[in-house]
């Protein structure tokens, strides 16, 4: 290679591993000991749900300071506990409490905890995936100001329901349940909720009777509280993927809470077609059946720092609902509490779909989504079709990549290869016109169009390959299928780091604790690629800087993507033996100039000329 691909290549890799660098995961603060893992969840939520309660009790004094304890008409509605209803279906268990007509607890039947990955049973309520936290408040309320100027949410009144407890439907069985809070015969507010045993989407109707006088400044909220629980082992990791999320102005807008603790809260006035709070791989989206009847939306969101689990993030989200002040009004709403699953969300809007972070690279990520969204993913599906195991999906998938992308390897090896026959000649001209700068470049170019050879070509077509390569990260990182779903031997989770050793402490200045077995194959392979591609003894620091750099990268990066890219270099090693002992008799071969044309060389060869001529002007 010469000194401009040297350099090239140089860029590309400081800019993939500036890259890298700065999507690395978190590591995780402590790893869970042998002891009762179900006590240590809950412990570390309970921690980090205590500092959310006490930032939330300060508010609640301030307020009281300022609005009377009583809540005027509503007063004889404050329940101080609620009875809790049971609804299960096919894929969740809903607990609904009577106080405030909200959500309690929504376990997902499908999805285990991170200490209970590989088991099996019916023990829901002690295996699964729980979104609700419940320790701050339950979920999906009311709030508004009534015409007495009291503060009212509806989390703390008493509603009516069904006498029956629990509710259990499959197949394609639905169910309708009433909430009722009653002021008198004649003024009522009714929540009622249509659940279907084959959905994770959960119907809400929400009307007002007789409140025509009751509700001041003509508005209401409709209030997500309390967020979404992490429920991964890694909360620092997953609190990297947690935000809420908004489709405002025909795209998504991620408000993502500093990590400094500074609070951030967002406006948002008009149309909103849905409202999200999300972690690494779940979600709670509250979508009005008609967008243009909210007036907007408020996201507040905050990061509390917990002492031995890393960081907790906690979003607050609202609806700003008009008030028509008439006797009878309705508002309807879909709730969706389940798995950032692509083909669900689809199923239920196009729009949804942006919930699923394929990842972007330095803001492009008008050409990194399609690809993953239109090619990758439907490619990783149909394979898995045939493959149960999704470590082989992966690796068939990289074998099929590796065939993709062959045409950009081979024409980008050509390239070098002819760099590497010219440089005697350019060297020829360098001795020649030593003097002379201008000339020598002038000669250079000529040399490169004689031979057809553009310098840039050894690099170009791996910038080529680059959005496949962010689209294939993003794919990998958030697919929820890699979720818990084992490999062979020591690989017991591909969406997670294949431990085989910890350190017991951070090394410094790499700070890496924990060992991945994979990201160390994926090393040692890109070491023996390098040293088969670089054969310019100068270029020697980076068959060793390289594979020692993406090794220490690569440590926390999930198994699955370590797995792709271990794969992807095997095959490369393969491609490149081939190529190197197959198709050696690359030749330097003069192009006949009736044949060329005016290309890049040639522009720059014309411009060249005309800066020459221009000067000799000035000089006369």
């Amino acid at each position: 290679m010469d000194r401009n691909t040297t350099i090239a290549f140089i860029l590309i890799g400081a800019i993939l591993v500036l890259w890298l660098y700065l999507n690395t995961p978190e590591q995780k603060k402590e790893t869970a000991s042998p002891q009762d893992t179900t006590q240590i969840i809950e412990k570390r939520n309970q921690d980090s749900l205590n500092i959310v309660k006490e930032e939330k009790n300060k508010a609640k004094v301030e307020e009281e300071k300022q609005i009377p304890t009583s809540l005027g008409i509503f007063s004889e509605d404050v329940a101080d506990t609620g009875r809790i209803i049971t609804i299960e279906t096919d894929l969740a268990i809903y607990e609904l409490s009577t106080k405030g007509g909200n959500f309690h607890k929504v376990f997902l039947k499908k999805f285990n905890n991170w200490y209970s990955a590989g088991k099996n049973g019916e023990d829901y309520y002690k295996n699964s995936v729980q979104l609700i936290n419940y320790s701050v408040g339950n979920a999906y309320n009311i709030a508004f100001v009534s015409s007495e100027g009291k503060a009212i949410n509806t989390k703390d009144l008493r509603f009516e329901a069904p006498e029956i407890s629990k509710y259990k439907i499959t197949n394609e069985d639905s169910l309708e349940i009433t909430f009722t809070l009653k002021l008198d015969q004649s003024r009522s507010i009714i929540k009622k909720y249509k659940f279907k045993a084959q959905a994770y989407l959960i119907g809400s109707d929400i009307e007002f009777n007789g409140f025509n006088n009751l509700i001041a400044d003509n508005t209401y909220d409709i209030t997500w509280g309390s967020g979404i629980r992490f429920v991964e082992e890694n909360s620092s990791n997953e609190a990297n993927y947690s935000s809420a999320d908004i489709y405002y102005g025909d795209e998504k807008v991620v408000v993502d809470a500093p990590g400094d603790g500074e609070k951030i809260s967002k406006e948002f006035n008009g149309r909103v077609d849905w409202l999200a709070v999300r972690n690494k791989y779940f979600a709670v989206v509250m979508i009005p059946a008609d967008p243009g009847e909210v007036d907007g939306a408020n996201i507040e969101g905050q990061t509390f720092p917990t002492e031995n689990y890393g960081k907790y993030e906690l979003y607050n989200t609202r609806f700003e609902v008009p008030f028509r002040g008439s006797k009878y009004e309705k508002k309807s709403f879909s709730l969706y509490i389940g798995p950032i699953d692509y083909d669900r969300l689809k199923a239920i809007s196009h729009k949804l779909t942006s919930l699923v972070d394929f990842g972007s690279f330095f803001g492009l990520k008008f050409i990194v989504r399609p690809i993953a969204e239109y090619l990758l993913l439907p490619l990783f599906n149909f394979i898995h079709l045939f493959i149960p195991n999704y470590g082989f999906v992966i690796i068939v998938f990289s074998l099929i990549i590796k065939i993709v992308v062959y045409p950009l390897t081979r024409k980008s090896f050509v390239s070098m290869k002819k760099m590497q026959l010219l440089q005697p000649k350019i060297t020829e001209i360098k001795e020649k016109y030593k003097d002379d700068q201008q000339k020598v470049s002038k000669e250079t170019m000529k040399l490169y169009q004689t031979y057809g050879i553009n310098p840039a070509g050894g690099c170009f077509p791996m910038l080529l390959q680059m959005p496949i390569f962010i689209a294939l990260w993003g794919l990998l990182q958030a697919a929820i299928d890699l979720r818990q779903q084992p490999f062979i031997l020591w690989i017991k989770d591909l969406s997670a780091p294949d431990v085989i050793y910890n350190l017991g402490t951070k090394l410094p200045i790499v700070g890496i604790q924990e060992i991945s077995g994979l990201a160390l194959l994926m090393g040692v392979t890109t070491f023996f690629q390098q040293k088969m591609s670089v054969k310019d003894p100068k270029q020697q620091a980076l068959v060793y800087m390289m594979p020692i750099m993406l090794t220490i990268l690569f440590m926390t990066f999930p198994s699955g993507l370590n797995l792709y890219y271990f794969m992807f270099n095997v095959f490369s090693i393969g491609q490149q033996y081939y190529i190197n002992h197959k198709q050696s008799d690359i030749e330097l071969v003069p192009i006949d100039p009736s044949k060329q044309k005016k290309g890049f060389m040639q522009r720059l060869m014309d411009q060249a000329d005309q800066q020459a001529k221009s000067q000799q002007k000035k000089r006369k």
